[in-house]
């Protein structure tokens, strides 16, 4: 793996995106790498608790720009990148062990999805989360049309993922979207500490209690996962969406 570190400290496994010249950025080698840490240490009999975190000083940056021209290049790339997307998810929401984000920096896009995906987070208070995809053209992923209403109600969930709206860590936690803000420097401690906690717990409970939380008790967020691919897939796709993306590329030099 290149773009992914999986180490472990004591029953704890850490998943760490290591791509941190693009600020972790989203492109398919990253996706892939993070799909088998995920699936290792889901499967890691003696991990009992995974944290999540990035490399550098950022989370992830959101899907990689430079990247767009390959990943939209066809029927086909387009639907492996939606669906490459929309796998992280269900590797961290629908495997038996609890996720802890240990998150900084930047939380963008994909990233602060995988935020919401995690079972608790840990945040810096030099975080910054935000949703550019409706700016871009794109559309959201990993659950949030589902995650988020949930969370926070119609009306700010739409706020937030049409609008954009930049969100610090303390905002997020206001929100209920984060457990802790902490320092830079104490964000992964702090969510070693509290992995270590869960790894303490009943294997069985905790496992029994993911699974009914996130699929059992809620059916909508697997269907909610294959919509979003579908529309991902049709904005993907979109002469406008190219674009945006150009304008923005242009924008930035």
């Amino acid at each position: 793996m290149n773009y992914v570190n999986l180490t472990s400290e004591g029953p704890v496994g850490i998943v760490t995106l290591n791509r941190p010249e693009r600020l972790n950025a989203i492109g398919l080698e990253l996706l892939q790498d993070l799909h088998q840490a995920l699936t290792d240490a889901q499967a890691d009999p003696q991990t009992r608790a995974i944290v999540l975190t990035g490399a550098g000083r950022a989370f992830c940056a959101g899907d990689d720009l430079k990247e767009f021209a390959q990943q939209s290049a066809s029927t086909a790339s387009v639907a492996d990148t939606c669906d490459r997307i929309q796998q992280i998810t269900r590797d961290i929401m629908f495997g038996p062990k609890l996720v802890i984000g240990a998150i900084r920096g930047f939380a963008v896009g994909g990233g602060f999805e995988w935020v919401l995906n995690c079972d608790m987070v840990v945040a810096a208070d030099d975080l910054e989360a935000f949703f550019p995809e409706m700016a871009l053209g794109h559309f959201v992923t990993g659950g949030v049309t589902h995650l988020l209403p949930q969370a926070l109600g119609h009306q700010r969930a739409m706020e937030l993922i049409v609008l954009g709206e930049r969100l610090s860590g303390a905002a997020l936690h206001q929100l209920g979207l984060v457990n802790r803000v902490v320092p830079p420097d104490q964000v992964l401690p702090t969510a070693l500490r509290i992995a270590t906690e869960v790894a303490s717990r009943s294997r069985l409970a905790t496992s029994q209690l993911k699974k009914l939380m996130t699929t059992q008790l809620s059916s909508q967020l697997t269907g909610a996962l294959e919509q979003e691919r579908q529309a991902a897939m049709a904005c993907f796709a979109d002469a406008d969406t190219a674009q945006r993306i150009a304008a923005f590329a242009r924008a930035k030099l």
